[in-house]
C-alpha cells in the first residue's frame, strides 16, 4: 500500500520543483522530505526523481503514479 504522506511529498516536489522548496512548504526538513521520497521509491521499486540543474524532475514512473493517484 502506498503511504499517502509520501505521495503528498512527491506531489509537492512536482509542484515546487525542488525537494527543499517542497519541504519548506510542507514544514518538513529537507532531509525528512528526501527520506519520504526515497522510501516511496524503495516501496515501489522505481526511481522517482532525476536531477535537473539545481532542481529535480519527476521520472515517467513518478508522473504516472501522480496521474493515477488523482
Amino acid at each position: 500500500m502506498i503511504d499517502l504522506r509520501r505521495l503528498h511529498v512527491l506531489r509537492a516536489v512536482s509542484h515546487y520543483g525542488t525537494v527543499t522548496a517542497a519541504a519548506r512548504a510542507l514544514h518538513f526538513t529537507t532531509s525528512a522530505a528526501s527520506q519520504q521520497i526515497r522510501q516511496l521509491a524503495r516501496d515501489l521499486g522505481v526511481d522517482l526523481l532525476e536531477p535537473q540543474g539545481r532542481g529535480v524532475r519527476l521520472t515517467a514512473a513518478a508522473e504516472s503514479l501522480l496521474e493515477h493517484a488523482d
